[in-house]
């Protein structure tokens, strides 16, 4: 089996982190080499990892940079042909990485394969299975999702982007395409990738004959005004980078005649103000800022406080 490099990243979740490394030491492949990125965690525990399993290559960065930034790091110390890229939240069955490799082995258009994924908390449910387009008059997508209970087969479904908890990646296709967009920090990132990925003529798929559990929002938290900043800036900055101008103009008519109307009311409503601040901000941010900046804006201390 083609060498496989495992990227994940630990940011002040090393309990976590370690019951995802207890998993892929039970994978049924060969040929694996694991590297977990700790994001600027603000204590120790990440030495926990290396003594629980040595053979990991462990490297830290001082700050915290981001999902796109870390597991950028994490791929500038792999060497293997495939790169699977991985929430720290999750848990790999037994045969996953060996049916995500064959996948990747039997089709050179194939640039990313992702799996199905689960929920942790409830394994019978499917948080992904395949992703909608971007609509462009309102910036979002939807993940395909099935019922109650699902059965794996071996049927392969396109999709216009990867998942970013779990998402395995030729080697040629980063070097040809490039890393992933640091500029988001997070959330759309792997979005952006994806364009730019299919655009370079790399097709996109989801494996339906294997799975990972999830353990959703375990590191942002649900709802929080950080979330609702980045969400809100990169759903923007997305529309920017990967539409042309008269799609570009039709989200934002969409965007400033419905989205921040209800925005406003929404929160001032549920007088959660630091949720209406982080919104603001993302569309301020964006009317000041180009699309390549690296300039985070809101309270970006909180990362490393």
């Amino acid at each position: 089996m083609s060498k496989v490099s495992i990227i994940t990243i630990n940011y002040n979740q090393t309990g976590v982190t370690l019951e995802l490394l207890k998993s892929l030491h039970e994978q049924d492949a060969e040929n694996l080499e694991i590297i977990v990125v700790d994001n600027g965690s603000d204590n120790n525990d990440y030495i926990r990892l290396k003594e629980c399993y040595p053979h990991i290559k462990l490297i830290r960065s001082e700050h915290n940079l981001g999902f796109a930034g870390g597991n950028n790091l994490g791929f500038a110390h792999a060497i293997g042909e495939f790169c699977f890229f991985l929430n720290n939240d999750t848990i790999v069955p037994t045969n996953t990485i060996s049916q995500l490799v064959t996948v990747l082995e039997d089709s050179s258009k194939t640039g990313i394969v992702c799996p199905l994924i689960a929920y942790h908390s409830h394994p019978e449910l499917l948080q992904f299975a395949g992703y909608t387009e971007i609509d462009p008059a309102t910036g979002r997508n939807k993940a395909i999702k099935h019922g109650q209970g699902f059965e794996l087969s071996d049927h392969l479904y396109s999709t216009p982007y990867a998942h970013g908890a779990a998402m395995m990646v030729k080697r040629r296709v980063i070097d040809e395409v490039g890393l992933m967009p640091e500029n988001f920090f997070l959330y759309y990132e792997e979005l952006d990738w994806s364009a730019q990925i299919k655009k370079a003529g790399f097709d996109i798929l989801v494996c339906h004959g294997c799975h990972i559990l999830h353990k959703e929002s375990m590191s942002v938290g649900k709802d929080s005004a950080f979330k609702v900043y980045f969400q809100t800036r990169n759903r923007i900055l997305f529309m920017r980078r990967n539409y042309g101008l008269f799609h570009r103009l039709i989200f934002f008519a969409f965007f400033l005649t419905a989205t921040l109307p209800k925005a406003i009311i929404k929160y001032m409503l549920a007088k959660r103000i630091e949720h209406l601040h982080g919104f603001l901000a993302a569309l301020f941010w964006n009317l000041s800022h180009s699309t390549s900046s690296t300039t985070l804006g809101y309270k970006y201390n909180y990362l490393n406080e």
